[in-house]
C-alpha cells in the first residue's frame, strides 16, 4: 500500500483513499491550473486552424458569392435596359405599323371613292341618256297622240254634222278642229 500515500499527495482533496474522484473532477479546484493550461493550448490550436485554414476558405466563398451577386445584378440591369429598349422599339414599330395601316386604308378608301365616283358618273350618263330617250319617246307619243286626237276629232265632228242632218265640209271641219286644239 505504498501507492496510497502517493495517490493522496498527487490527487489532493479531490480523490478518495482508493483513487476514485470525489464528485465532478472538472470542479475540483486543485486541478484548475492544469485544465486552464490545456484549455489555452486547445483554444490557440483552434484559433490557428480557423484563422489559417477555415476562415480564408469561408472568406473566399463569401467573396465569390458577393462577386456572383454583383455580376448578376449588373447583368439584370443590362437585361432591364435591353428590355426597355426592346419595348420602345416595339412601341415604335407598332406606331409605325398603325400609321402604315391608316395610310393603306386611306389609299383604299380614296381608290374605292374614285371607282365609286366613276361608277356614279357612268350611271348618271346612262340615266341621262335613258332620260333623253324617254323624253324623245314621250314627245313622239305626245305628237302622235295630238295627231290621233285631231284625226279622231275631225272624224267625230264629220259624223256629228252628218248625224244632225248637215253636210260635212272637210275644210270647215279641219279649220274648226285646228282652232279648238290650238287653244
Amino acid at each position: 500500500m505504498a501507492t496510497e500515500p502517493l495517490a493522496k499527495e498527487v490527487a489532493g482533496t479531490c480523490v478518495d483513499s482508493y483513487g476514485s474522484a470525489i464528485g465532478m473532477p472538472q470542479l475540483c479546484f486543485d486541478w484548475f491550473p492544469n485544465q486552464i493550461f490545456w484549455l489555452v493550448i486547445t483554444l490557440v490550436v483552434i484559433f490557428l486552424v480557423l484563422s489559417r485554414v477555415a476562415l480564408p476558405r469561408i472568406a473566399a466563398i463569401l467573396a465569390e458569392r458577393q462577386g456572383t451577386i454583383t455580376n448578376d445584378l449588373a447583368a439584370a440591369e443590362d437585361l432591364k435596359a435591353k428590355a426597355v429598349e426592346a419595348e420602345e422599339a416595339y412601341n415604335k414599330a407598332l406606331a409605325d405599323a398603325r400609321a402604315e395601316a391608316q395610310r393603306i386604308a386611306a389609299e383604299a378608301r380614296a381608290e374605292i371613292q374614285s371607282g365609286l365616283d366613276d361608277a356614279i358618273a357612268k350611271a348618271d350618263a346612262q340615266i341621262a341618256a335613258k332620260a333623253a330617250e324617254s323624253e324623245k319617246a314621250i314627245a313622239d307619243i305626245r305628237a302622235g297622240a295630238l295627231e290621233s286626237i285631231q284625226v279622231v276629232a275631225k272624224d267625230t265632228a264629220a259624223e256629228l254634222v252628218t248625224a244632225l242632218g248637215g253636210e260635212a265640209d272637210a275644210k270647215t271641219i279641219d279649220s274648226a278642229v285646228d282652232a279648238q286644239t290650238k287653244g
